[in-house]
């Protein structure tokens, strides 16, 4: 198996992704192709790091958080995550993990891997640690302006995706609004509401806000704006409460020896909230496997999401999508 990182892209880029790709290669034993400006990578690729299974796939340019993802991916055809997608279609790679601009690594796995049958938008989809099991967010950021028949193929590609990967039977689907009565939420939302109530699917309404972590749906549909601001306020909101708990406990004599017995529990309650536990986030609905991560992914967020993208070759995802897709499509 082999993993193509974008390796120019992100905030910290090369160095996170280059330092997240070697340990990946180094624990998964999976062989790593790290493109982007070679020159740069190999200054980073120090003679401690294991890198027998790791290789230099030398591209000249790379897309800049700023640049604009379509005009951008179609003017620099050497750019390093339309490379690293190129490297899928031709059999080089069998998955893409990038940091880098999503739209662009949105632009750059439909253009060179194309949609898959049926599906007019491809989303990005985040899972969340619900109380009762994992929650699948769609969309995440890819999609801004849709209609409601992109979010109603967004609950196709999630219900595929949760069924084929995480395990889960008939999940539940809820459309996000803000309020559960059918009459609540935009004319998007009702309009949408209705092709749910028209399909096979195991659709229970309008879900709120609150939902994501309860795990009383286990996948909830919107559009990409509004899932964007959902999973940055939930980043930011898990970093606080962490940051505030600690400071609360170390405030008094009590509170430190509650810490000290109590360090494995808040090391469980912090991966739990902290977004590098999880990787990225798979982008369904185009013909191979990409994995969008947060823009200021650490080494250990890049080689989780390595493994994420592992995973899913591993349990055939695009094959069992695509069949998910022909029967509820």
């Amino acid at each position: 198996m082999n993993i193509a990182v974008d390796a120019m892209g992100g905030d910290y880029a090369p160095h996170m992704a280059v330092r997240g790709a070697v340990q990946a290669a180094a624990e998964l034993g999976v062989d790593i192709t790290l493109v982007g400006e070679s020159v740069a990578i190999e200054k980073e690729l120090h003679p401690r790091l294991s890198t027998d299974r790791v290789t230099i796939h030398h591209c000249e340019e790379s897309i800049r958080m700023d640049d604009s993802p379509l005009q951008a991916v179609r003017k620099k055809k050497r750019a390093s995550i339309r490379v690293a997608f190129n490297l899928v279609k031709e059999g080089t790679a069998d998955a893409v993990v990038s940091a880098g601009n999503s739209g662009a690594t949105l632009a750059s796995g439909v253009l060179v891997l194309g949609r898959m049958q049926g599906v007019d938008r491809p989303a990005i989809a985040s899972v969340f640690p619900g109380e009762k099991g994992y929650v699948v967010l769609i969309d995440v950021g890819a999609n801004v302006d849709c209609r409601p028949s992109h979010l109603f193929q967004f609950g196709v590609l999630a219900h595929a995706f949760a069924t084929s990967c995480l395990g889960m039977e008939n999940p539940a689907i809820g459309l996000l609004s803000i309020g559960e009565e059918g009459s609540k939420g935009n004319e998007l939302v009702r309009q949408t509401r209705q092709l749910y109530e028209e399909s096979p699917l195991n659709f229970t309404g309008n879900v709120e806000g609150r939902d994501i972590f309860t795990g009383n749906v286990q996948i909830i549909v919107c559009d990409g704006f509004v899932g964007n601001v959902a999973l940055k306020l939930s980043e930011g909101m898990g970093e606080a409460v962490t940051r505030s708990l600690k400071t609360e406990l170390k405030s008094s004599l009590f509170g430190r020896v509650a810490l000290l017995f109590g360090r494995r529990s808040l090391d469980s309650f912090t991966r739990k909230l902290n977004y590098e536990e999880y990787g990225g986030a798979p982008l369904l609905g185009i013909n191979g496997i990409g994995i969008v991560c947060h823009g200021q992914s650490s080494s250990n967020a890049i080689r989780n999401a390595v493994r994420l993208a592992v995973d899913f070759v591993n349990s055939r995802l695009i094959e069992k999508m695509r069949e998910q897709c022909r029967q509820h499509g």
